[in-house]
């Protein structure tokens, strides 16, 4: 099995990278931050070689208490957040504004749904709703907004640009995320980068053992 694993910074899954150098069935692809380069990016793999399976890997900041900084998840629905306007009315996104339709493929009631019932019995982890902002929440306000419009759970900066693609071009793939911060917490000091990279880079690695397990047992 071919497996693509982007990340949008190296530091994110440098533990995993450590041990799989030469790895000749995961390629890897440090995409950058945001919608936009990740797009780019992961369509320009994807046209060079077929891959079986797409995962994304990287930190994230969360909305739901329940969900804390050194978690790690998998995001079964992704909305794009901050794609719109704010008027006196409040805010409304592309499909409040009949600029898109909230069921036309990829899209289903405006989220992209990953909904690989295989890929998600992979992992026995927590399934979640995230967004994906260009910029960085802070306020409460928005945050208030994501949870009530989206149901949103966590957040990224790239989780959207995976899904739309992978759901175009009907590549199986998985966004992990491990949990850095609670959103709108600004003071550095209360998150755990380290703890949140180490887990996930873990839960990394027992994904990618458990995707060749699969397919060696369907052999």
């Amino acid at each position: 099995m071919n497996i693509l694993l982007i990340a949008a910074t190296p530091f994110e899954i440098t533990p995993f990278t450590n041990n799989h150098r030469d790895s000749n069935s995961i390629d890897i692809a440090i995409t950058g931050v945001g919608m936009l380069a990740t797009a780019y990016h992961l369509t320009k793999k994807i046209a060079q070689k077929k891959f079986d399976m797409v995962i994304q890997a990287g930190i994230a900041g969360s909305f739901n208490d329940a969900i804390q900084p050194g978690d790690v998840v998998t995001v079964n629905e992704e909305f794009v957040a901050d794609m719109g306007v704010t008027e006196s009315g409040g805010y409304k996104d592309l499909f409040d504004m009949n600029l898109q339709n909230p069921d036309e493929f990829p899209f289903t009631s405006r989220s992209l749904k990953n909904n690989n019932k295989a890929v998600h019995n992979i992992l026995n982890i927590p399934k979640v709703t995230g967004v994906t902002v260009n910029q960085i929440t802070s306020s409460k306000s928005t945050i208030d907004l994501y949870k009530k419009k989206y149901g949103a759970e966590i957040e990224s900066m790239e989780g959207a640009a995976l899904h739309y693609i992978c759901l175009r071009e009907k590549i199986p793939f998985i966004q992990l995320r491990s949990i850095s911060n609670y959103v709108g917490e600004r003071n550095k000091s209360n998150w755990k980068i380290k703890e949140a990279i180490s887990n996930l880079n873990e839960a990394l690695m027992k994904l990618c053992q458990d995707i060749q397990c699969a397919v060696c047992c369907k052999k």
